[in-house]
């Protein structure tokens, strides 16, 4: 059971990671994709780091953890941050929600194939059920004239990096907390980002940026990248491994409902069967299994 404040918080970030799909697409409609992500990181993290460092937590790393947080940074960062705004440019916000939440299905794989994880048969319904959805998603994308099978590609890459970081950030040896360490992955990761951004794509012209691009931009800073990781970290550690899954299962839900309201994407019927079978892959890998009574003696 958890308690009614954590149920409350819970909601609340599951709405908040959730709209941010829609707000990032709503913020690529005035501003390139690599620029997006290096103002909303990079502000993000500077402010995130300022009020961790104000509760007493200790923010340096020693010599190794310096290498060690740059290399977690290379998945979980420029890859996971990177790809996925690339997939929100090419894919309806709500449809690149989907597929970014096909991750746990990356993490139980790429364990098994490099960490001898077992493969157990729920692990399989789940690979069936997000391949299932992957398939519809791509054939809806190639029926459409001016449909974007690339933005499939950019999500599932995006997605094998975070899987891929998740499995690194668990076996690593770290004596700073998760919450700093996550703020020094997003610093050195918004560096690289920025420099890419220089070098790829013209400057912005913020003069001409229109209200709700301003909006979107400080939904990105302090809320993405912000309130929404505090409430993460905050009560990760306390929250039941049925609860964890619930939320990541309702994210893509949220996703595709807001995006609706916020950028005008009408979901098909294609987006709606999706959700339904990755909510069941994310299931099938996240939710606890539940323990046989021991035996009598």
């Amino acid at each position: 059971m958890i308690s009614r404040r954590q149920l409350w918080a819970l909601l609340v970030l599951t709405l908040m990671w959730g709209v941010n799909w829609p707000m990032m697409k709503l913020s690529l409609q005035e501003l390139t994709p690599l620029y997006f992500r290096a103002i909303t990181m990079s502000l993000g993290a500077l402010w995130l780091f300022a009020y961790v460092a104000s509760k007493g937590e200790r923010m340096r790393p020693s010599r190794a953890e310096w290498i060690t947080i740059a290399w977690l940074g290379l998945p979980n960062v420029l890859g996971w941050h990177t790809l996925s705004i690339f997939g929100v440019q090419e894919l309806a916000s709500g449809r690149a929600a989907i597929l970014g939440f096909t991750m746990p299905i990356f993490t139980v794989l790429l364990g098994a194939a490099f960490f001898n994880e077992r493969i157990t048969p729920r692990v399989r319904l789940a690979v069936l059920c997000a391949g299932i959805a992957i398939g519809l998603l791509l054939w809806h994308e190639l029926q459409r004239l001016s449909g974007r099978p690339a933005g499939i590609a950019w999500m599932l890459g995006a997605a094998f990096c975070w899987g891929l970081g998740t499995l690194q950030f668990r076996r690593a040896h770290l004596t700073l907390s998760p919450m700093v360490v996550t703020v020094w992955m997003l610093l050195l990761g918004s560096v690289v980002v920025w420099a890419l951004a220089l070098m790829l794509e013209p400057w912005p012209q913020a003069a001409g940026f229109s209200l709700p691009m301003w909006l979107s931009l400080a939904y990105g800073v302090f809320i993405n990248y912000g309130v929404a990781q505090l409430i993460w970290f905050g009560m990760a550690r306390d929250l039941p491994p049925a609860t964890s899954a619930m939320s990541v299962m309702a994210i893509p839900l949220v996703g595709t409902l807001s995006a609706t309201f916020i950028v005008g994407e009408v979901p098909h019927w294609q987006d709606w069967v999706a959700i339904a079978f990755v909510m069941m892959a994310i299931a099938s890998v996240l939710w606890p299994a539940r323990q046989r009574a021991p035996a009598a003696q």
